[in-house]
């Protein structure tokens, strides 16, 4: 009994000195059915996820949606029984979309977690992967840039920025008769989000003979006066934009003010549905367009309704948002479909669940997403299609799809 006693104190002075969780558990002995394996975040009546959301940051509007999503999905999940026999946990850390922070936060909470089920963000994405990819963890992608592209860790729901782009051209040139020649407008963040939308339109505007006016800015850069100022001295026909709402506001209020009455299409970061409630809300719902693989609201799909039903119950003064709080919600459904899978090959560790995710070909989250999603291959993004949906102070979450989702033939001959 002292060896025993001995033992166990080694094992818990290890488990603290690492932060990791300690060594996986093996499966209880004896005879009946074989038991669950289980390891760091999985115990016999509980699964640990870990959540690293900016809620105090430049995306804190989405991030504290993305919560909401989070919530509902888990909530209704435990109420209906959990995942195998076990309720679902959630630990939350806000990252303030600062990686030095975040990198604090995962050490956290990464010892007590099997997985994270949220991280927003590709910088903080970039900063955590080392340990994420040391401690065998899946990790769900609140960002989309191909960047991220081949980590078997991060599952991302949907495609990615430079797709995203690549289907914004082609939506200006077919909608808004951008041509040959003409001269596009890119705002774009420095770093992984808004270079990697770079990558998208460079590649367009390559194929089709158009130029693009590149303007980069950073997170602490609210003021757009002179980006705006350049992009009508070039006369540009369209801007696409890739940074956070509140450039998006600047944005749009000005280039109307100063009679820039051009198309602005964004990636999916660059939308919450609280800009309605700001100066430029009009100047949006003229020209304002969102291209992702995240249903906009008015989707009537089953799991869109679903969601928005379940929803309005929980929240009934809160505000849906196809970036935010639907893009949680289905980035649990993905979970919730990892650790299924992982529950029935009795494989409850974070390698485990990791081979669970990949083995998903054809993941259908009943509209949440575009398409079905395929994680089988970690080089290419489990999704291609996108929608494109226009600002609509009318449609549930600001966003009004327009048409079905879809993939520009340009993007099937972009490599990543």
């Amino acid at each position: 009994m002292r060896r025993v006693g001995l033992l166990a104190v080694v094992l818990a002075f290890t488990v603290t000195a690492c932060g990791k969780g300690g060594a996986e558990e093996e499966p209880a002995k004896g005879s009946g059915e074989q038991a669950v394996k289980t390891g760091p975040g999985a115990s016999a009546d509980t699964i640990t996820l870990g959540y690293l959301p900016d809620l105090s940051g430049v995306f804190a509007p989405n991030g504290k949606s993305q919560m909401e999503g989070a919530n509902l999905y888990w909530d209704a999940k435990n109420k209906a029984g959990g995942i195998c026999g076990r309720q679902i946990e959630v630990k939350v850390q806000d990252t303030g979309y600062d990686p030095q922070k975040a990198v604090a936060a995962y050490q956290q909470l990464s010892g007590d977690v099997i997985g994270l089920g949220l991280v927003l963000g590709s910088s903080i994405v970039n900063a955590l992967l080392p340990n994420v990819q040391q401690d065998q963890m899946f990790l769900n992608f609140a960002g989309w840039t191909s960047d991220i592209l081949p980590s078997e860790n991060v599952a991302i729901a949907g495609t990615t920025y430079d797709i995203e782009a690549i289907n914004a051209v082609d939506f200006l040139m077919k909608e808004h008769g951008v041509a040959s020649g003409d001269t596009i407008g890119h705002l774009y963040f420095e770093g992984d989000y808004g270079e990697n939308a770079l990558k998208g339109s460079k590649f367009a505007a390559e194929k089709h003979g158009l130029e693009i006016l590149e303007q980069k800015i950073t997170p602490a850069d609210q003021d757009m006066t002179g980006q705006v100022s350049a992009f009508k001295k070039a006369g540009v026909k369209a801007i696409l934009f890739s940074a956070a709402p509140p450039q998006a506001a600047s944005l749009a209020g000005l280039a109307a003010s100063q009679k820039l009455d051009v198309p602005i299409v964004a990636n999916g970061p660059g939308w919450t549905p609280q800009l309605l409630t700001t100066p430029a809300a009009d100047a949006m719902e003229a020209n304002y367009f969102v291209v992702s693989s995240m249903a906009p609201l008015s989707v009537q799909s089953e799991g869109v309704t679903k969601f928005l039903s379940e929803y309005q119950a929980k929240y009934p003064k809160g505000t849906p948002s196809s970036n935010g709080s639907l893009y949680a919600y289905a980035g649990a459904q993905i979970a919730d479909a990892a650790l299924t899978k992982a529950c029935e090959n009795k494989d409850l560790t974070r390698k485990g669940v990791l081979d669970a995710l990949h083995s998903l070909t054809a993941l259908d989250t009943g509209g949440t997403v575009a398409g079905t999603l395929d994680f089988s291959d970690p080089a290419s993004p489990p999704g291609s299609l996108v929608y494109i949906a226009k600002v609509s102070k009318d449609a549930p979450g600001g966003l009004e799809a327009l048409g079905e989702p879809a993939q520009a033939a340009d993007a099937e001959g972009y490599s990543f």
